[in-house]
């Protein structure tokens, strides 16, 4: 069974029929859907563990940006966080998880509105946003680069480059890390230019409406692999360490605490340092690094 007495055929029929996708993965529904935005349900007083348990699934918010996350052409949700989360979901009885995609700076309102139960995104951790969730312990830690025309013509290699030339423009995520980076910078308003996602940003510089495309060093590797009009800076050194965890509503201290346990026991394995290889990321990396750390970053 799977919910409200559905025999699982039954569940995976109706959800296909609200626009879900699910071919041999995850679940994967329009940010639009997925949950109730009255507050009722899951996270609303009640347990979402022992919900997400009897149900057999949890739903998660997340980004099309490899290898953070990944939407195959098949609609399988993948990618390192996903991936880990649903290793670690597993070792507490919840087999599958429900994956949303929807904008960066939806992630959050959309948790607290119950649309979904976890955030799993590469959402990076920082004031603001810790002020908001629970944070799990990190998960992965990552560098910012930026995305430029090859030769780099405009020798854009640090965020204090981009403040000192008002001629220059840098693509960013609308609600991204990487724009609040450039914000908390005080670089001006009328030199971010916001896009969608990595290929919307990749064509803004290849276009000329943008002279850099601002992300994390691996996303951008991933984009523009075997693209030679572009290529990635070195780590932009005036960029804060960054690192996410997966975050969980300020009322569901049952299922973040649970979850940080498991998450710990998993990164003794050599199953978190599997995932983390397959990706790209080093296990290594996120040793002695932690939440109450990385929730310190401005912003």
């Amino acid at each position: 069974m799977v919910t409200d007495g559905w025999t699982r055929r039954e569940f995976f029929r109706r959800t296909a029929a609200a626009g879900a996708v699910a071919v041999g993965g995850p679940v994967l529904l329009s940010a639009c859907g997925g949950g109730n935005g009255d507050g009722e349900g899951q996270g609303r007083g009640g347990n979402t563990l022992e919900t997400g348990r009897e149900q057999g699934f949890l739903r998660v918010g997340i980004a099309n940006e490899p290898p953070y996350t990944e939407v195959t052409a098949a609609g399988e949700v993948t990618g390192v966080e996903p991936d880990v989360l649903q290793a670690v979901l597993k070792k507490l009885d919840i087999p599958e998880v429900q994956g949303i995609v929807t904008p960066y700076d939806q992630m959050i309102p959309g948790l607290q509105a119950n649309r979904w139960d976890v955030v799993a995104a590469g959402l990076f951790m920082k004031q603001s946003r810790c002020k908001e969730v629970l944070y799990s312990e990190p998960t992965i830690v990552s560098t910012e680069s930026f995305g430029v025309a090859a030769g780099n013509p405009k020798k854009i290699t640090t965020v204090a480059s981009i403040k000192e030339n008002s001629d220059i423009k840098v693509a960013a995520l609308g609600g991204a890390f990487e724009e609040g980076i450039l914000k908390d910078a005080d670089v001006p308003g009328g030199q971010i230019v916001q896009v969608r996602d990595g290929r919307s940003g990749i064509e803004a510089v290849k276009a000329g409406r943008a002279d850099a495309f601002f992300l994390p060093t691996l996303s951008l590797n991933e984009l523009v692999e075997n693209d030679k009009a572009i290529e990635v800076t070195e780590p932009v050194e005036d960029a804060p360490v960054t690192g996410a965890g997966h975050a969980f509503r300020k009322n569901d201290a049952e299922l973040h605490k649970a979850y940080n346990d498991a998450l710990a026991e998993m990164k003794e394995s050599d199953e978190y340092a599997t995932i983390l290889e397959k990706w790209g990321f080093v296990a290594a990396d996120v040793e002695g690094v932690t939440a109450e750390e990385l929730c310190k970053t401005e912003g």
